[in-house]
């Protein structure tokens, strides 16, 4: 009787914890800073929104680093490194008297959460087994998907119930569990041959950045920037349609029904091949985002989050897998921090763009440009990727 290999381990599920409590607490930080430093620090909006984004600033920078010497320093060492420094920056918001300091503050924050968020992807890969990375690396993007769900909702509520350094109290104990549960975690050790590879390295180019994933990451730098314009603009939107409640609970529908669909994605990725399950997703993305600019009523909205969810989450975790897949074994890491560099600078750019694009067009029609772009998207990874994908496969099955 054939056994699959053990997905569910306790090291996956350690793993998959201190990053989920890495996301929720980036997303927690992401709704709330704008306007903490407006009221505490009298910042401009610009300076409101800089206090957000200089913190995925600090993580697109110190990615290529992180992926560089993960194999030489460790993956589990790295993690314990930037979870202590992630801790030690969450404990110094606490002390913060100046706009200054709490952007010198966001920005080795963010350099914290890329060194961790790297080596977190890199250990799943490396501790799903092959057969099932398809599956796997599904469940472990999940932990970021119910974040992204979880955490702004959670943020908000705190923010208005109670004092603002109440955030800091919610986001650093979540950072101490992602700390003790890294102790206790048990990553596999490199190979000798592995380790010399990666000491042997100049400082060149490819140092930093696995050349096998580029040409899906620009793919994933599109898509980041298309669902930047989600993240940024759909409160405004809501507002500008009357549909705020329900936009409350957009991103529950994103997440409710990523995870349901997960299952099924993840092992129809395994068994019938990366494209069986990026092609449908880019469809639903920009069916989704058509949905949504065409929303008059709370249902439609919702059934955008739901469609969307699935879309957007499911190519997002299987473009991941595919990097991990195309690099080789010692260049996981790299791998990882090349995705999401791409990944991070689509979603960091996109509200600086669109926001000048915005007043020209109004919400409804640039959702409806974002989804003209994804289609054309489906078209990109048909060149990028999909084709040579097809051919593996069917070599695969005959």
């Amino acid at each position: 009787m054939n056994h699959k290999p053990k997905l569910w381990t306790k090291d996956f599920l350690m793993v998959s914890t201190s990053n989920f409590l890495l996301f929720i607490s980036f997303y927690m930080l992401m709704v709330t800073l704008a306007i903490y430093s407006i009221k505490e620090f009298h910042a401009s909006q610009s300076e409101a929104g800089f206090a957000s984004s200089i913190f995925v600033l600090g993580a697109v920078i110190v990615r290529p680093i992180a992926g560089k010497v993960i194999e030489t320093v460790g993956k589990k060492n790295l993690l314990l490194l930037g979870l202590v420094l992630f801790l030690i920056m969450m404990l110094l918001y606490f002390l913060v008297n100046s706009l200054p300091l709490l952007l010198l503050i966001r920005f080795i924050h963010g350099f914290a959460f890329g060194i961790s968020t790297t080596a977190t992807g890199t250990i799943a890969a490396n501790i799903i087994p092959a057969v099932r990375r398809g599956e796997g690396m599904g469940y472990f993007a999940t932990s970021m998907n119910l974040a992204m769900a979880i955490g702004p909702f959670l943020g908000l509520v705190i923010s208005q119930k109670f004092d603002d350094f109440m955030i800091f109290v919610a986001t650093t104990t979540f950072s101490v569990i992602a700390l003790v549960s890294t102790i206790f975690l048990h990553v596999p050790k490199e190979e000798k041959a592995t380790r010399n590879i990666q000491m042997k390295s100049g400082l060149r180019f490819s140092d930093f950045f696995e050349k096998s994933t580029f040409p899906l990451a620009i793919l994933v730098a599109i898509c980041g920037f298309v669902y930047s314009s989600i993240l940024s603009f759909l409160t405004a939107y809501a507002i500008e349609i009357d549909l705020v409640d329900a936009a409350s609970f957009f991103f529950v529908m994103y997440a409710f029904f990523l995870l349901l669909s997960r299952p099924v994605t993840g092992r129809l990725f395994d068994v019938k091949g990366e494209n069986a399950v990026i092609y449908p997703s880019l469809v639903l993305f920009g069916i989704g985002l058509i949905i949504l600019s065409q929303a008059h009523h709370g249902i439609s909205l919702l059934i955008a989050g739901a469609v969307i969810g699935i879309g957007f989450g499911t190519f997002q975790s299987s473009a991941q897998t595919v990097a991990i897949n195309e690099a080789a074994s010692h260049r996981m890491g790299l791998a990882t921090s090349t995705f999401f560099v791409f990944y991070d600078f689509g979603i960091g750019v996109g509200p600086f763009l669109l926001g000048f694009i915005l007043p020209l067009t109004g919400f409804r029609e640039l959702y409806v440009g974002m989804a003209v772009i994804v289609f054309i998207g489906i078209l990109i990874y048909y060149v990028v990727h999909g084709k040579k994908a097809a051919v593996r496969q069917r070599e695969k099955v005959a």
